[in-house]
């Protein structure tokens, strides 16, 4: 077989697995992502149990700094000498709750304290690191560990995307979602100083969506338009599908003065995302 004829085999076996990785993409992830819904949409409407969050409440306070900007920021350098082995124990202890035994406020906190202390903890194992994005858990092709299976809840493996993009958003349907969890990116909604639980849920969802839109990282004003967060335009879905829908919901967490400015505003002329990491 000379050069041509092997290169030419070559690309027949690629296009070949190429396609079938492909189908197995289209086919499974429906399949999974219903699965994993019907797996954790179990609650227990009637129970008060509570998670105990003292430990990530702990690191918050400790490593989590508000900047005159409105930017929370993590001071990871500190955190990974000081505090990564409490973390790793903190995540250990959740992912051996059983999350479908406790009421539907608390399985929201639970998910979305898992997701973001699991967050640190990559950031952590890789740090020093200019943005998460860079984190390839499974070879050089990938970009950032948002798919990789890493945490284990009831048995079952999840990656990030996993607990918002297939527990979290499609179970709850609840779009002040994306205030909650956190990319560890400057233009991410802020990683919270207080850990989330059932009684202070509402008021942290609240907090959330208000602290991000009234920062330029959610929305600002440039040359007569309105620029906003990606996040608004890669799940304008969650938001009501319509750039009308998602300036209604930005005007509801709007400060007086912007909602006046932004009262007549009919379309969103741009989006900007920056994917620099959330550290000091």
């Amino acid at each position: 077989m000379n050069a041509c004829q092997r290169a030419s085999r070559y690309f027949e076996v690629a296009s070949a697995w190429l396609l079938v990785s492909l189908v197995v993409f289209l086919a499974g992830s429906p399949v999974h992502a219903q699965s994993l819904k019907q797996k954790f949409t179990a609650a227990n409407p009637a129970s008060t149990k509570t998670i105990d969050h003292a430990a990530w409440q702990a690191l918050l306070t400790a490593y989590v700094r508000p900047g005159r900007d409105g930017l929370n920021r993590v001071d990871y350098a500190r955190l990974k000498k000081q505090g990564a082995r409490k973390l790793k124990a903190y995540l250990e202890e959740l992912q051996g709750t059983d999350v479908t035994s406790l009421n539907k406020r608390e399985q929201f906190a639970y998910w979305v304290n898992l997701y973001n202390a699991k967050t640190v903890d990559i950031i952590l194992d890789h740090y020093p690191v200019p943005s998460i994005r860079e984190i390839r858990l499974s070879g050089m092709f990938s970009v950032g560990p948002w798919k990789e299976k890493v945490v284990t809840v009831k048995g079952v493996k999840l990656s990030l995307d996993d607990i918002e993009h297939r527990i979290l958003r499609p179970i709850w349907r609840e779009p002040r979602v994306h205030y909650a969890v956190n990319c560890a990116a400057v233009s991410c909604p802020n990683l919270q100083t207080k850990a989330f639980t059932g009684a202070t849920l509402e008021k942290l969802l609240d907090k959330g969506a208000r602290d991000y839109i009234n920062s330029p990282r959610g929305l600002k004003l440039r040359g007569g338009g309105i620029v906003a967060s990606k996040i608004y335009e890669w799940f304008a879905a969650d938001f009501g599908g319509t750039e009308k829908s998602v300036l209604a919901h930005i005007r509801r967490y709007a400060a007086p003065e912007l909602a006046a400015r932004i009262s007549d505003a009919a379309r969103i002329s741009g989006y900007e995302y920056h994917w620099g990491l959330n550290g000091n």
